[in-house]
């Protein structure tokens, strides 16, 4: 059986809980985080360019999430109905401006780690402080322990780099 049980789909209301479609039939929610290398010719209009088809393509299929750039690795989590978020990484494999993905963790979730970001994305190398400041900022209302500590240890290991 599909996690979308019903042929009609309507983004899911973004408050956090399991999304319901009207009839009633509930869309298994899906966390996926995964690391990648950023090609050394991606440019920073190349960068932009990915902000924004992933904002275009995250909305409309129900996808929230956050991605942190720090020196040339990418940190990426994705969240949403399971066949969505599948689909979405899928496709970021298939983009030649990064390699190496890498899968952090993959799991159904009960609820959303970042509400309604269509995908929140941060680039330490265009900001004051350091990378695990903005971070932190970033994760403020983040409950999900097991998020958190990605995204912290990422910016850890990073900061240096970026």
């Amino acid at each position: 059986m599909s996690a979308l049980t019903s042929p009609r789909y309507a983004a899911p209301p973004r408050s956090g809980n399991l999304a319901l479609i009207s009839c009633g039939y509930s869309i298994q929610m899906h966390q996926l985080v995964y690391i990648s290398t950023l090609r050394p010719d991606v440019s920073l209009q190349d960068l932009t360019n990915i902000l924004h088809a992933s904002m275009r393509n995250n909305e409309p299929d129900g996808i929230t999430g956050l991605l942190v750039r720090g020196g040339n690795r990418f940190l990426q989590a994705l969240e949403g109905p399971t066949e969505a978020v599948l689909r979405t990484f899928e496709r970021i494999q298939k983009d030649p401006r990064h390699f190496g993905c890498v899968v952090l963790t993959s799991r159904s979730v009960a609820q959303r780690a970042f509400g309604d970001w269509s995908m929140a994305f941060e680039d330490y190398s265009r900001r004051d402080g350091t990378l695990q400041d903005l971070v932190t900022k970033l994760l403020t209302h983040v409950t999900d322990v097991g998020v958190r500590a990605e995204f912290e240890s990422f910016a850890e290991r990073h900061s240096a780099a970026a």
